[in-house]
């Protein structure tokens, strides 16, 4: 037997914007540390960037090795006390690739989905920027749904 995600009586829905897994993200208690760790096993930096996040600022980094994309982020202090007290549960989130990110939004705002933001943020990461909206799933695990523009 398997689990069904979706009511009795209930049609699954045909969601066609997914395609690949985009990247895993992990917070990072030290990305001194961290980066060198993923440059050992292959990965390169490929992308940095700052970013605000309740009135301090933190850095989020890139690391890919062929198609295998981590992205490790390391939050303003306030934050990274909580994060460095966690046991278990380092990887924070996984991004799927989309293409349209308001259709992806719409769609599963429509669906009854929860999803955390009013709208798709963007945030100025890659070349020309990126936006992105989270679902948090049954279990809390959070799943972004992110577009690369």
């Amino acid at each position: 037997p398997y689990f069904r995600c979706f009511k009795p009586n209930e049609t699954p829905m045909k969601i066609d914007f997914i395609h690949k897994i985009q990247h895993i993200g992990i917070p990072a208690h030290d990305l001194e540390v961290s980066i060198p760790f993923y440059e050992r096993l292959g990965f390169e930096n490929v992308m940095e960037s700052t970013f605000e996040f309740d009135g301090g600022f933190g850095t989020c980094v890139m690391m890919k090795n062929h198609e295998v994309i981590v992205e490790l982020y390391q939050m303003p202090e306030k934050q990274l006390a909580e994060i460095k007290k966690r046991s278990n549960g380092h990887v924070d989130h996984f991004a799927i690739d989309v293409t349209d990110v308001d259709h992806a939004f719409e769609t599963l705002k429509k669906a009854g989905f929860e999803i955390l933001e009013e709208t798709p943020t963007f945030l100025q990461f890659w070349k020309n920027g990126t936006r992105f909206f989270n679902v948090k799933g049954p279990n809390g695990e959070i799943i972004e749904f992110n577009q690369i523009l």
